[in-house]
């Protein structure tokens, strides 16, 4: 296995002077014929570094900094590229200090952080090309893949995929609640309420309702979600540091209920590590990506502040003033729904995977569920488990160019929590073949 680091990559010609850091894991088998993958983590505003130190890259850290092969890297079978996206995430900067970033000028940077890997190594223009993201990289995946689709660069894009993404927030909003229902979070006569007043004539809104019973019912549920000590991204794992308020906790929360504008419950300050969402263990890959002599190997600048999971995309670093219920960042958020994204993608020659692990409450299964079905595209197989061992590792149906797959049993970053079986559906999916 060859482990390439290439130099920083500037973000177009732009005279604020941003500049996103990427990582190259070549593939472990055929480097020369094996596809290649850009893989992005979400946020907005949470490093890739996660994705290649703590889910899919070819080396995982042990509680002691030190650090282990995976055996379940994706990079057995796909060249990966790991973006740090947008500029003021991670290790990539601005040397002007502006930090203003939407959703429409981070498809352009990236598209260009892409197309400068292509230069510096023009060797990879050849091979089949995918993106893959989670998160906030529902938002990220789609919108690049479309302009890789329509861009002038000769890209052989051959399709994408999506992890436990934020597809379409009134979707996600909605089925929230339903999920937590039927998971025992919130009581039957709450459950009882939201039907009553959130209901009529059989649709319900949970979005954006504008009556007041409505709003104190899903007010109460959020409560429960968000406010007891439940982990958010795995309901069924335990929340590490869970007495201590971590701000980035805060920034994740805030992707629900956007409408309603919910005030995020801040017990008192505590956290060890900065820019670490609640209950997430990250001590480990902070104090080994911030070592003197991983910077120099990685090519950090010296004048760079330390490596931190998710940022705030502010500078100086955004910290909440003790008052303060209400995370607020620089980045502005324009793609509500991914879904003409989608539609205009399913027009071109390339394939679909949207996954996500089923115990995930940050971007529920269901509402990304809805938002496949809401495409409208052929089904081509029934829903169905799929296997690992003989084992059922999910379900999943298969539309015209686009699959929804579940993972069982695995939180918001399925290649961390399920490895085994995030590889084989990583494999199954660039090979086009069965997931069975």
């Amino acid at each position: 296995m060859i482990f390439k680091v290439s130099e920083y990559l500037p973000r177009g010609e732009q005279p604020n002077g941003w500049y996103q850091a990427d990582l190259f894991v070549e593939s472990q088998g055929n480097p020369e014929s094996d596809p290649l993958v850009l893989w992005l983590n979400g946020g907005p505003g949470c490093s890739s570094m996660e994705g290649l130190l703590a889910e899919n890259g070819p080396y995982r850290i042990n509680d002691d900094s030190s650090l282990y092969m995976n055996p379940h890297s994706w990079n057995l079978v796909a060249n990966m590229l790991y973006l740090e996206s947008p500029a003021g995430v991670g290790y990539s900067y601005s040397s002007s200090q502006d930090y203003k970033i939407n959703d429409h000028q981070v498809v352009a940077d990236n598209y260009q952080a892409l197309q400068s890997f292509f230069t510096k190594f023009p060797s990879f223009t050849s091979n089949d090309c995918y993106v893959f993201g989670e998160s906030y990289g529902g938002v990220y995946v789609p919108s690049l893949s479309t302009q890789i689709v329509n861009g002038p660069a000769p890209i052989n894009f051959k399709g994408f995929g999506v992890g436990n993404g934020m597809n379409n927030y009134q979707l996600n909003d909605e089925t929230l609640l339903e999920f937590s229902y039927y998971h025992g979070i919130i009581r039957d006569n709450l459950w009882d309420a939201l039907n009553t007043y959130c209901c009529s004539e059989g649709f319900c809104n949970f979005y954006n309702s504008t009556r007041d019973t409505c709003f104190d019912s899903i007010l109460e549920a959020y409560r429960m979600i968000q406010g007891v000590g439940l982990n958010v991204y795995n309901l069924y794992a335990p929340c590490w540091g869970a007495t201590g308020y971590q701000e980035r906790y805060a920034a994740d929360m805030s992707n629900l209920y956007r409408t309603y504008q919910f005030n995020v419950a801040v017990p008192a300050p505590g956290a060890p590590i900065p820019g670490v969402p609640k209950c997430i263990n990250a001590t480990a890959m902070y104090v080994w990506l911030n070592q003197d002599n991983v910077r120099q190997a990685l090519h950090i600048p010296v004048f760079l502040p330390n490596w931190e999971l998710c940022s705030f995309l502010s500078a100086p670093p955004f910290h909440l003033p003790p008052s303060s219920t209400q995370v607020t960042s620089q980045y502005q958020r324009q793609y509500m729904d991914m879904g003409p994204f989608y539609q205009e993608l399913l027009q071109s020659n390339i394939r679909i995977l949207v996954y996500n692990g089923d115990t995930d409450m940050a971007c529920n299964f269901l509402g990304a569920e809805k938002f496949v079905e809401s495409l409208n595209q052929p089904v081509m197989t029934p829903y169905q488990p799929w296997y690992y061992k003989r084992q059922v590792a999910g379900f999943f149906r298969e539309y015209e160019q686009i699959t929804f797959l579940t993972v069982k049993g695995s939180g918001h970053m399925v290649p961390q929590y399920r490895p085994v079986q995030a590889l084989k559906m990583f494999e199954s999916f660039l090979r086009n073949t069965t997931y069975l």
